[in-house]
């Protein structure tokens, strides 16, 4: 039997319901199987990435052995590399805005398949984790209604910054074809040449 996260809040609903009508109920466990997922998933997939060396180069965030400090120290580095060379560096700082809220699940969910290899159980793990989620706005004490969520991964999840991550693995290539260096940290982009 497959279970999908959909699933496991809909449970988690129906417990919550029932345990306000005064019925106690461990809630706690649900919430830890998710975590659990959450974060099995993220592991075995930064193993699968790290082993098939599918991630991006230079991109310091949300890797093991990696850090602020390493981003910082590769583009310094590559600075007085030039500098030797008397070479003069232009910088460019990018910031992607609201990152994580940009997040496509169709590209997403393509490029996973087509440019990460992953599959069957795992792809559909995956969608399901990003599919079937809505939001409202409440505002003067008003809801409004229920709309689906399209774009963003869960901000606060384990796996969530591992899929922007992935999502934006491509930025390399195109800054690679136009002659220029960089690196990433998260959303920061530095950008030189």
């Amino acid at each position: 039997m497959q279970t999908s996260i959909v699933d496991c809040l809909a449970v988690y609903t129906h417990i919550h319901v029932v345990r306000m009508l005064g019925i106690p109920v461990c809630v706690r466990q649900i919430f830890l199987s998710l975590i659990e997922r959450g974060v099995a998933l993220a592991s075995q997939l930064n193993d699968y990435l790290m082993a098939n060396n599918l991630l991006p180069r230079f991109q310091s965030a949300y890797r093991k052995g990696h850090s602020t400090e390493t981003a910082v120290l590769r583009v310094w580095s590559d600075f007085l590399t030039a500098a030797d060379r008397r070479h003069v560096t232009l910088l460019g700082l990018l910031d992607l805005s609201a990152a994580f809220d940009c997040v496509d699940h169709v590209i997403l969910l393509r490029r996973l398949h087509s440019a990460f290899g992953l599959t069957d159980v795992v792809l559909q793990w995956i969608e399901s984790f990003l599919s079937d989620r809505s939001q409202q706005i409440a505002f003067n004490g008003q809801l409004s209604a229920a709309q689906p969520v399209l774009f963003a991964v869960p901000q606060g999840s384990v796996p969530g910054p591992l899929l922007c991550v992935i999502y934006t693995a491509d930025l390399a290539n195109v800054v690679a074809r136009h002659g220029l260096q960089m690196h990433q940290y998260a959303d920061d982009i530095q950008v030189y040449v």
